[in-house]
């Protein structure tokens, strides 16, 4: 068991957690705005240490539908990372990449969601660009797991995850897009060795 602990976070750990984030975020908003080919302009990104328990309101009622794209990390870094989409976000995406019209709303097929996971393995490739970046650390993604699903099942993933672990976690909430705005939340789930690791690599004495 690492050093680190979330109940243990000070604002300096904090700082280096949303610079990555801030980074990731962008990166992540110019490589779907390539996919897509548009123009998208970003919000500066909500980052928010928070209680396991809060994570579902936090995004939205547990009953609702929502996409979550999850993948496990390798090499100098272990855990697991989640991008969730709520189902309008989702759909503006799919249809500007597949060409459809934005009133677009029938239930998700196999080609929706290979797109889908396309652009989770982007976004998410984004953000660990960004922390390899920063950290010199290699980092490698799984292949991408998708759910449509109620946010309540969908999020039990981190829970379980985090039980492990600590009470908390580092909710990244990113807002982009054109003449529509819309949300995208990223977590970030490092077992906490790799969280000793990341940021013992940018020169934080624990």
């Amino acid at each position: 068991m690492g050093k680190f602990t979330f109940d243990e976070i000070n604002s300096m750990y904090f700082d280096v957690l949303k610079e990555i984030g801030n980074i990731g975020a962008g990166n992540a908003t110019t490589s779907i705005a390539t996919m897509l080919n548009i123009k998208l302009n970003m919000e500066v990104p909500n980052v928010r240490l928070m209680g396991i328990e809060e994570l579902t309101t936090a995004i939205c009622p547990e009953e609702e539908e929502i996409v979550g794209i999850f993948l496990e990390l390798q090499e100098d870094i272990s855990g697991s990372m989640m991008f969730l989409l709520k189902m309008d976000a989702a759909y503006y995406l799919l249809n500007h990449l597949l060409g459809r019209g934005d009133d677009y709303r029938q239930e998700f097929d196999e080609m929706d969601l290979s797109a889908m996971k396309e652009i989770g393995n982007i976004i998410a490739g984004s953000y660990l660009t960004a922390l390899s970046s920063m950290t010199n650390l290699t980092i490698s993604p799984s292949i991408p797991y998708i759910a449509v699903d109620m946010a309540g099942a969908i999020l039990s993933i981190p829970a379980i995850q985090f039980g492990q672990f600590g009470d908390n976690a580092l909710l990244i909430e990113t807002e982009f897009g054109d003449d529509v705005m819309i949300e995208g939340y990223f977590i970030l789930l490092p077992e906490l060795d790799s969280y000793d690791r990341i940021l013992t690599s940018l020169g934080i004495a624990l």
